[in-house]
């Protein structure tokens, strides 16, 4: 319960509603990997942007990757991966999540879609958000996940925490959004999604 006077927090009722709005919108940002793609190859995946939701109030999960991995090692992500032939998006989605961090797609209440992003390593990613229904118990792939943790939705839609940085990358000025959480750096194409995410629910 909110104290009287303070500002409510989303709640599942208030995502369902969103999402059930249909409402049409314009993302803030679709990628700029296409710049960064000679071959001009773009391969489709999606992830699940699995928002919990917890008693106190929804929180967003994310994985930190592994060291080791080629694309995006060490970085903050959402589950998920490269899409299989003939593949739907939410099915790429549920099936990656359940590999890499043993989520059962059974927890999972699909509420849509966003826009798609294409990020620097050549993938078209479709962001398919679900409300993830607690308890459940996390497996995660140890060859590709290193941490599994959470941020508060509130947080991530608060304005003051949006970053936009500028960096220099192949001789090609790049414009990318960032959210710091606490030893968490968000950023890249998931502070990207995120922030399509933030535009969809406050506009």
């Amino acid at each position: 319960m909110n104290a009287p006077g303070s500002p409510r927090l989303p709640d599942a009722r208030w995502l369902r509603e969103r999402f059930a709005a249909r409402r049409a919108f314009e993302p803030l940002t679709t990628g700029d990997g296409h710049l960064f793609r000679r071959d001009g190859v773009i391969r489709p995946a999606s992830v699940l942007v699995p928002v919990v939701d917890r008693d106190a109030e929804l929180s967003v999960l994310f994985t930190r990757r592994t060291a080791h991995l080629h694309d995006h090692a060490g970085q903050i992500s959402f589950p998920g991966g490269r899409a299989e032939p003939d593949e739907s998006a939410l099915d790429t989605a549920l099936r990656e999540t359940a590999e890499e961090i043993g989520l059962d797609p059974g927890r999972v209440e699909v509420l849509g879609t966003l826009s798609d992003y294409v990020t620097v390593t050549g993938y078209r990613v479709t962001p398919v958000v679900g409300l993830v229904s607690p308890p459940f118990d996390l497996q995660p792939d140890a060859f590709e996940v290193a941490e599994i943790f959470e941020v508060p939705l509130a947080f991530l839609l608060d304005p003051a925490n949006h970053q936009r940085n500028r960096v220099v990358a192949q001789g090609l000025e790049r414009q990318y959004y960032a959210m710091p959480y606490g030893p968490y750096y968000i950023w890249g194409a998931t502070a990207g999604m995120l922030m399509n995410l933030y535009r969809f629910l406050t506009r």
